[in-house]
C-alpha cells in the first residue's frame, strides 16, 4: 500500500515539474515563465519529497527531505525574486497578451 501512495505522490510531483516546463515554453514574457516555473516545481518537488519519504520510511531519510524541502521553500522564491527584479531593472518588456491589472 505505501509503494502506491509512494508512486502517486512521485507521479503528482513529476506532473506538477511537466507543467512548470510547459509553462515555461508557453509564456511569452520573462515574468510570466518565472511564474509558472516557481510555483509548479516547488509544489512538484514536495510531492516528490513526499513519495520519496513515505517510500523510505525512515526517519533520518525523512529530516533530510524535510530539510531539503525547507531550503527549497526559502531559496526558490528568493532566486524567482532576484531574476524578476533583475528583468525589471533591464528593462524587460510584457508580451501584449499580458494582461495588467492596475486596481
Amino acid at each position: 500500500m505505501t509503494d502506491l501512495v509512494s508512486a502517486l505522490f512521485l507521479l503528482g510531483g513529476a506532473v506538477f515539474t511537466l507543467i512548470a516546463g510547459m509553462g515555461l515554453h508557453r509564456f511569452d514574457d520573462v515574468f510570466a515563465r518565472m511564474h509558472a516555473a516557481g510555483k509548479s516545481s516547488t509544489f512538484g518537488l514536495a510531492l516528490v519529497l513526499c513519495g520519496a519519504a513515505i517510500r523510505l520510511g525512515d526517519a533520518g531519510a525523512t529530516a533530510r527531505l524535510v530539510l531539503v524541502w525547507c531550503l527549497a521553500v526559502i531559496t526558490i522564491p528568493a532566486g524567482v525574486h532576484v531574476i524578476a527584479r533583475a528583468a525589471w531593472r533591464a528593462g524587460s518588456e510584457l508580451s501584449e497578451r499580458t494582461l495588467v491589472d492596475d486596481d
